[in-house]
């Protein structure tokens, strides 16, 4: 009986470790690689939505005319069935939507274009076939293609986890793949949920992880490794923003309980700042001065940082999966379980709060001074970003779930949902805009 609870806990022990394996990072410098920051820049997308969280990388769209109202059968555009399951969300660059899915019986993960015009499928390219993770590997709510793809005008970059690695690759227009790269091993305790970022000649790809965290970035036009730094070894599922803060251009992610600021030319660490929690997923939104950042497990709070990472305010509130928005003096966000806030980025003092229906993954937009968002039961709430309190203008159902973020590009928002039918879940990619209604 000994020898055999002897053996039991050897085994356990044993899964415990191949559960908490450290794959040690294998740190690349500009230098080392002889791969340079290109200051020539790119394609201008300011009027396209050609990443997560669109041109600015903070949710804010260009002021344009959206449609404030719609349901099944108004100001539907188009409306494609798109196979498998993904959390990512679409972007659009000149007539292209693309998005990124996985079909887990097939065990492929896969680009998709469509015709901004009608919704028609202009391609479809598997980048992976075989290597998905097994399921506890990822979490309940969670899928093979998180992450959101990008586009810089004449290439398409998708980062995906497979094989135990994360693999990015590029494709170009018409879905020929033109380079794939893997950045590192890892360990994944819910799976992988960053989206690619550009910058210049740069493509920056974070990836946390309980193995080994690192961020990295790649050449766009080769897809060699320029440089690649390493994280703490914690399982966090924020991708990273390039923003202009404090005069200059600041690499920056939550995490692994910190803010941390790095040289997106080099990988260079600027500073860190103790806060938030171990993991944290939204993405860090900034104004010219200040810093905000929210989350997560198992701590919850929300700072404003200075720009070489002063703390300056904090509030024990936590906007975990959705990201922020922020819009003048003020700051919004909306928590999972579906409480609206406005904060002063001034003092952190809450503005108002407000209580809305439903459970909530997808991020927010900002369009003409209304916020956009969509909860777990596919209604989409749109309200003033007003500091003087909750005003809403319309709540619009389609589908019945929205885990993705909306894309605006042109008059016409985006939106990625699922529907029942026949006790069978089915994905859609639906385009929303002004239809006119004929005179009678």
């Amino acid at each position: 009986m000994m020898r055999y609870c002897n053996r039991l806990f050897l085994v356990g022990m044993l899964l415990l470790a191949g559960c908490t394996k450290t794959t040690p990072v294998e740190e690349v410098s500009v230098k080392s690689s002889g791969i340079a920051l290109d200051e020539s820049d790119v394609t201008d997308l300011s009027t396209a939505w050609p990443g997560w969280r669109g041109p600015q990388q903070n949710g804010i769209a260009p002021d344009q005319e959206l449609p404030t109202q719609w349901n099944e059968t108004t100001n539907i555009i188009w409306r494609t069935d798109i196979p498998g399951r993904g959390h990512s969300s679409p972007i659009v660059v000149d007539d292209l939507v693309l998005l990124a899915t996985a079909d887990d019986q097939s065990q492929q993960q896969m680009v998709m274009a469509l015709n901004r015009a009608d919704g028609t499928v202009r391609w479809e390219s598997v980048v992976h076939e075989g290597g998905f993770p097994s399921p506890r590997e990822l979490h309940k709510k969670g899928t093979n293609a998180n992450g959101t793809v990008l586009c810089d005008g004449d290439h398409i970059y998708a980062v995906f986890f497979n094989s135990g690695k994360i693999i990015a690759t590029a494709l170009d227009l018409e879905g020929k793949q033109l380079w794939q790269q893997e950045l590192g091993a890892f360990n994944s305790k819910f799976g992988y949920a960053p989206s690619p970022l550009l910058y210049k000649s740069f493509v920056i790809i974070a990836a946390d992880n309980r193995g080994g965290g690192y961020i990295a970035a790649l050449d766009r036009k080769s897809g060699k490794i320029a440089w690649r730094i390493a994280r703490p070894a914690i399982s966090t599922y924020s991708s990273p923003v390039v923003a202009d803060v404090g005069g200059r251009d600041q690499l920056l992610i939550s995490g692994c309980d910190q803010v941390a600021s790095y040289d997106p030319s080099t990988g260079k660490l600027n500073w860190s700042t103790p806060c938030l929690a171990e993991a944290t997923c939204g993405t860090i939104v900034t104004t010219k001065d200040r810093i905000f950042a929210s989350g997560g497990y198992p701590k919850r709070e929300t700072v404003c940082l200075s720009a070489d990472g002063k703390l300056l305010w904090s509030d024990k509130t936590k906007i975990y999966e959705p990201s922020m928005l922020v819009d003048g003096s003020q700051l919004y966000g909306i928590t999972d379980d579906g409480i609206a806030y406005c904060w002063s980025t001034e003092t952190g003092d809450v503005l108002w709060k407000n209580r809305m229906r439903g459970s909530f993954s997808a991020s927010p937009i900002l369009c003409n001074g209304l916020i956009y968002v969509s909860n777990l039961l596919g209604d989409t709430f749109v309200f003033e970003a007003n500091a003087n309190g909750y005003q809403e203008v319309a709540i619009n159902k389609l589908g019945d779930d929205c885990y993705a973020s909306p894309a605006v590009s042109d008059g016409q928002l985006f939106l990625r949902i699922g529907k029942q039918s026949d006790g069978k879940r089915q994905e859609e990619l639906v385009c929303i805009g002004q239809v006119s209604v004929p005179a009678e």
